[in-house]
């Protein structure tokens, strides 16, 4: 390692503080310095921009569509009005406490510094901070991602919104046009139509949520599309701003048609990309994919010795809890000679839009690739508590090895999605890996969770060749 004049050493280097300050305690306890390198505010984009508080506002809009679904089984309600600065009110509590007790931790802790700042490797295990040069043997590369701005002629010359201000907005829009139809899309169209803004989403992609199972992405465009108007396969041609609005004209992408649509707010949600442009990691020889996506092996582990990588800079499983996970190998594997390899078998997400969204591992067309597969299909609908919900279209789907009879992946898409899918995420990490467990236990009666056993219990054979052909003639 080169050593210079004035460089600060420490004995670990963590850039990132979102899931990257799971592995701050460890060295500390050791008696090692630690510098935190952070771009933004503490915690990273789940408490700050993400996860925590698009979730207090989407939980608003999910109590008034069940309001309103609940004509279904004979309840009538109507929404008197929405207090747009109390939502915004609490979900600033909850950000900025988060953000001070970090903040307080921080600056309590002896052996850490915190360089709020963007940091770039100049040369081996040695990274520019502002005017400071701090070097570490071991080094945690937890940088997250940004927003991806796709190049639309005018989108330079307009304000719009990305995932980093869209919670800026500091009164409820009348009208708002979203690019994009995945889960940041998906998510805000359900916030934003249900409180009464007037939504528009354009997606290139003739699908929403294009990497679930296709079943998900229909049932998720037709619930949408009762309060949103939506257009897929879509592209957007220019942007030209006005005096309160913005104009996005967009063509099929067959190219016949062409329309333009207008709407107070233009949020940009056409996915991340790398921040590997600010960090240079290949001046410290870490290798990186064409996208800029750091690589590691199953240790994550660089191809530079001592640098590890976790979370949203690896470019897949963009979840927190994932990042979380990840950050446990890492702190593992710093200081043990006995590594711990990465499982991703039984990766979970949720999309919280209208219905919600719970899956975990394989979809049907990535599990039949090579395998002899099983799939059960049950509505919510067929069971008590879920004809007392009175919705017939919410399913799970479960796909299942045959004959091991091993779990492989799963879909609910309906209320409570994510909590029921969290009880197939327990059965792909137990011991067997299969859903005898759930064979044997006895399950609350009535409840959601029995929607679980009855897709189970209808697992049929899948003739993966017809099956693919079917996929693809649709």
């Amino acid at each position: 390692m080169v050593r210079g004049i004035g460089m600060k050493e420490y004995g670990l280097i963590v850039i990132g503080s979102g899931a990257g300050m799971n592995v701050v305690d460890l060295p500390l306890q050791r008696g090692e310095k630690v510098a935190v390198v952070e771009e933004g505010p503490l915690g990273g984009t789940c408490l700050n921009r993400g996860c925590i508080p698009s979730k207090v506002l989407i939980h608003a809009a999910d109590v008034i569509r069940e309001a309103e679904e609940a004509e279904l089984i004979g309840v009538h309600m109507r929404l008197d009005k929405i207090d747009f600065p109390l939502l915004k009110k609490r979900m600033w509590d909850i950000v900025l406490n988060g953000r001070h007790e970090m903040e307080r931790g921080v600056k309590a802790a002896s052996g850490v510094d915190l360089y709020n700042l963007i940091g770039s490797f100049v040369s081996d295990h040695t990274l520019k901070v502002g005017e400071e040069t701090i070097s570490a043997p071991k080094i945690v590369i937890a940088s997250g991602a940004r927003a991806n701005i796709p190049r639309i002629p005018g989108l330079d010359k307009v304000k719009y919104h990305t995932y980093r201000t869209i919670f800026d907005i500091e009164e409820q829009p009348e009208s708002i046009v979203i690019l994009g139809g995945g889960y940041i899309g998906c998510e805000f169209a359900h916030f934003f139509s249900a409180i009464g803004t007037r939504v528009f989403m354009i997606g290139r992609n003739p699908v929403l949520l294009p990497h679930e199972e296709p079943e998900t992405s229909a049932l998720v465009k037709k619930r949408l599309s009762k309060h949103v108007e939506i257009h897929t396969g879509t592209d957007t041609v220019s942007v030209e701003g006005h005096d309160g609005s913005i104009s996005v004209s967009v063509r099929d992408s067959d190219g016949k048609q062409e329309r333009v649509i207008d709407g107070q707010h233009l949020f940009v949600a056409t996915g991340v990309r790398s921040n590997s442009d600010w960090l240079k990691p290949e001046n410290t020889g870490v290798h990186t994919d064409e996208r800029g996506w750091i690589k590691t092996n199953e240790y994550l582990e660089t191809s530079k010795p001592g640098i590890y990588a976790l979370g949203d800079a690896l470019g897949r499983n963009m979840y927190r809890h994932t990042a979380n996970y990840q950050s446990s190998i890492v702190g593992h594997n710093l200081y043990s000679k006995e590594k711990r390899a990465l499982d991703l078998h039984a990766v979970p997400h949720a999309v919280f839009t209208n219905p919600q969204v719970g899956q975990v591992g394989m979809t049907e067309l990535e599990a039949v690739s090579g395998r002899n597969v099983m799939v059960g299909v049950a509505r919510y609908h067929d069971t008590a508590m879920g004809f007392a919900y009175g919705d017939e279209d919410t399913f799970v789907k479960v796909i299942v090895e045959h004959p091991t009879r091993k779990i492989l992946g799963a879909t609910a898409v309906g209320p409570q999605a994510a909590v029921l899918i969290q009880q197939i995420v327990n059965l792909m990490v137990s011991e067997s890996q299969t859903y005898a467990p759930l064979a044997r236990v006895q399950i609350i009666h009535p409840t959601l969770s029995e929607v679980l056993a009855a897709a189970f219990g209808r697992l049929q054979p899948v003739n993966f060749e017809v099956k693919h052909d079917h996929d693809h003639a649709h």
